[in-house]
């Protein structure tokens, strides 16, 4: 069994940063590529990084590339989401999720947490 608890959200100004942590009370954590999806309101969720099963490989959205960065710490069954240079449009409920196979739709992953919310104030 998987389950996903996030946490690190938060309020934060514009050029700020944050960082989103989703730990995994599961035994296979380490089999599983981790993914951060986000949903403002009104909107369909969206991908936003992801990251395969040993951390060596990584994918991000066009929008956080070069200011979010997904990393995993397999010992203490956690992702992060490290993210920098915060906007305005990066307001969102952040969810993380894990699946069997790096993908980029929401539909391909199995398990998901709660959500965590981020606001960045202008």
């Amino acid at each position: 069994q998987v389950q996903l608890v996030e946490s690190g959200g938060g309020l934060v100004q514009a050029g700020g940063s944050l960082r989103l942590s989703c730990a995994n009370s599961g035994r296979t954590f380490s089999r599983h590529a981790m993914a951060w999806f986000r949903q403002a309101p009104g909107k369909e969720r969206e991908f936003v990084a992801a990251i395969n099963w040993s951390g060596g490989n990584t994918f991000y959205t066009d929008s956080v590339k070069g200011r979010f960065t997904i990393s995993r710490d397999n010992a203490k069954n956690t992702v992060y989401l490290q993210m920098n240079s915060l906007k305005p449009e990066d307001t969102a409920v952040y969810y993380c999720a894990a699946g069997e196979l790096l993908r980029f739709g929401a539909t391909e992953y199995d398990y998901w947490g709660q959500g965590t919310q981020v606001t960045v104030s202008s």
